[in-house]
């Protein structure tokens, strides 16, 4: 089955790549919401009605249409266990929503995962395109042509005055969202993390955890998106993210700079300590492993810690999960246990780093 590729291995071949600024942008992401003319949203349809919508879209990609981006898998969500579809929100390749809610769900997914188009979610259509690093515009140009291929063979739900309609109304307009994942640690110790996130939210972006909305900045990693969708077009809104993503950049690799001149021994030792204690901790929990993590990529960054590959690293981002751990031992585990598999992964990936 091809879903046994999408779990088994934690690190897409798309992380693999150095993308750039990737020293403080893990990944930058663009996901279009669209809807068919004529259908109930996914949470009013019938099954019947969203099997149909399923049927219609999936047979997008099984014309050729969508040839471009290379090997494609179709997946249907029901053929997956409730492990496996937490495993491929941890890798971001869906969303909760589509793993927890969805009706006659299905996801057409790139072989190096980098293409996610997801099928009934919150909206019949879910376009998402990953790439390492700050390449923001990259990602809209590729979700641009999809939408493209998908609108020449169904008739999308559209209104000459609102836009593309969705179920969110916070999405309706261009029904875009962009986002880039950003590690920020120098601006969290330095103490200016509020104050930049602060002049964020001003300009009309949201900051969220690395798993969207609701979810904690946890292992100072954070999600920066836009909110609106309505009013501007498409890449009035992509430039205005990526002109405030390149300030919060050039931020964080200043604060960097100040941290090391102002402050080496004292960072060095927090970047030791943490690297002494993934090493041989023999319990971690989820939260303590992110932090960690976290101090671990600042001192590669900083040439702290030149031994430590930071593929490594972006794999553990993911491994660590709960759901992946229980996916790779094979059997669910309750949290003291995961406690200890996080511990034992960290230290033996750690030690051929």
């Amino acid at each position: 089955m091809a879903t046994r590729r999408y779990v088994k291995q934690a690190l897409s071949q798309w992380m693999k790549a150095d993308g750039p600024d990737s020293d403080v942008v893990l990944s930058s992401r663009v996901r279009l919401a669209r809807n068919l003319r004529g259908c109930p949203f996914p949470m009013l349809a019938a099954p019947e009605q969203s099997e149909d919508v399923m049927d219609q879209l999936l047979s997008v990609a099984e014309n050729g249409r969508l040839n471009g981006l290379g090997p494609l898998d179709l997946i249907r969500l029901s053929e997956l266990t409730e492990l496996e579809k937490q495993v491929l929100v941890e890798k971001h390749l869906i969303s909760p929503n589509l793993a927890n809610e969805s009706r006659n769900g299905a996801l057409i997914l790139s072989q190096n995962e980098d293409v996610s188009v997801m099928i009934n979610e919150e909206d019949h259509l879910r376009i998402q395109i990953l790439r390492p690093g700050f390449q923001l515009r990259e990602a809209w140009e590729i979700a641009s042509k999809i939408d493209d291929v998908f609108e020449e063979q169904v008739d999308y739900a559209f209104d000459e005055s609102r836009g593309y309609l969705t179920s969110c109304p916070t999405n309706v307009g261009t029904g875009i969202r962009a986002s880039v994942m950003m590690h920020l640690p120098a601006l969290v110790l330095t103490g200016q993390i509020n104050r930049i996130l602060s002049a964020v939210t001003q300009v009309g972006l949201a900051v969220r955890g690395i798993y969207g909305e609701g979810s904690e900045a946890t292992g100072n990693l954070f999600q920066v998106s836009n909110q609106i969708t309505l009013g501007q077009s498409e890449q009035e809104i992509i430039e205005n993210l990526h002109q405030v993503a390149r300030q919060i950049i050039e931020h964080e690799k200043a604060a960097r700079m100040k941290l090391v001149a102002e402050s080496r021994t004292r960072i060095e030792d927090r970047i030791r300590r943490s690297y002494g204690i993934l090493s041989h901790a023999a319990i971690m929990d989820s939260k303590e492993a992110a932090q960690r993590l976290s101090d671990v990529r600042l001192g590669v960054h900083l040439g702290m810690l030149p031994q430590v590959n930071e593929q490594t690293l972006n794999e553990l981002l993911v491994s660590t999960q709960p759901g992946f751990l229980q996916q790779a031992y094979g059997e669910p585990l309750h949290p003291d246990q995961r406690d200890m598999t996080r511990a034992e992964l960290i230290r033996s990936r750690l030690a051929i780093s």
